[in-house]
């Protein structure tokens, strides 16, 4: 696979990052019809499979939301070995997102400075492409990010996130439910207990048995992770993904003016590997066993992903190494893994 960074270092790193984007999302739509040969090259051992919210994930590893924003690219990115693709974030309306410039890359650091503001086609019109991937033979799980639309204020955003929800709960595996990007104003202010209890009684209804979990950042204390993993339990929600991005900049080994010129935007890849295990770690110290963890931030080989489950995780997802490590990078992980002797009908290691 060493061709790839090769690639990204004498081209590709010169590219503006959304170009770079959507060529790459070019490529990865001509995967499914690339057929069998792609599948068996990149396909999970069958020795990876994890059973979790009630459904079967051919690895634990599998690529965060953010990646395939209008689900365009579900069957592509599960023939490159994910096991499960988390499209969106999706809003009830239609948006373009915030002005571009707007991702960053951090090259130094390994690490991306995003500030896209749910640029998207609207939960609505996703809901047929989601329907299309569904029914082919050979798919990953699909789960569907779901966020409040920037138009809608704060206090309505309950009636946003039940609106998209009640489209997209028929299509989606699982419900993810996003108050923690930095990237709309206000969002963040929902992990506030008061106002994500009412939100997630409303989704939960709302949901009618489609497996919900709610996305965290990992900009809290001890006391608010401790208090929403209260309230999931209370609620009966299936789960948690922990974490979004950061609106921390410390510890960068790039320059201050860059960091700088780079502006606002929430911070993700390798400088957030250490807190999000921190956060997993902690939920974990509460949690019941039964309830499912998906950590994510900073993972970026199969020893990053081992250790996330030895900490607790019943799932694992990655984005920002995929910008640096290409197209294989899924096919790496599943097979590093399998040299380690995992095995998904073992959450943990002794």
């Amino acid at each position: 696979m060493r061709w790839y960074p090769l690639l990204f270092d004498t081209l590709l790193r010169h590219l503006d990052p959304e170009q770079a984007h959507h060529l790459a999302f070019g490529i990865i739509g001509g995967a499914p019809l690339a057929g069998a040969p792609l599948r068996d090259f990149c396909a999970p051992s069958t020795r990876l499979r994890v059973r979790a919210l009630g459904l079967d994930f051919p690895s634990p590893f599998g690529l965060a939301a953010g990646f395939d924003k209008n689900a365009t690219g579900i069957l592509g990115l599960g023939a490159l070995g994910f096991g499960h693709v988390e499209v969106g974030t999706l809003t009830r309306h239609p948006q373009p997102g915030n002005p571009r410039p707007r991702l960053v890359r951090l090259i130094e650091d390994r690490a991306l400075i995003n500030r896209m503001g749910f640029n998207n086609g609207g939960s609505a019109a996703a809901v047929p492409r989601i329907e299309r991937a569904r029914l082919a033979r050979h798919r990953p799980v699909i789960g569907v990010n779901v966020g409040k639309s920037r138009v809608t204020e704060v206090a309505d955003a309950t009636a946003d996130y039940v609106w998209s929800v009640q489209r997209l709960r028929a299509v989606a595996d699982y419900l993810a439910i996003n108050v923690s990007s930095p990237n709309t104003p206000g969002l963040r202010g929902l992990q506030e207990l008061s106002s994500l209890r009412p939100l997630l009684t409303a989704v939960k209804d709302a949901a009618s048995g489609t497996p919900l979990l709610v996305k965290i950042a990992p900009d809290m204390d001890d006391e608010q992770l401790d208090g929403i993993v209260e309230l999931v339990g209370e609620l009966g929600l299936d789960g948690l993904i922990a974490t979004n991005t950061t609106i921390g900049r410390e510890g960068l080994r790039t320059g201050a003016a860059r960091i700088e010129a780079a502006g606002a935007g929430g911070l993700s890849g390798a400088p957030l590997s250490r807190r999000s295990l921190e956060v997993l770690r902690r939920i974990r110290s509460s949690a019941p066993e039964e309830l499912c963890v998906i950590s994510v931030g900073g993972v970026e080989t199969a020893a990053d992903v081992l250790e996330r489950l030895e900490a607790g995780a019943t799932l694992v997802q990655g984005y920002s190494a995929f910008i640096y490590e290409g197209p294989l990078w899924a096919r790496e992980i599943n097979r590093g893994l399998l040299a380690a002797g995992y095995s998904g009908n073992c959450r943990r290691f002794t």
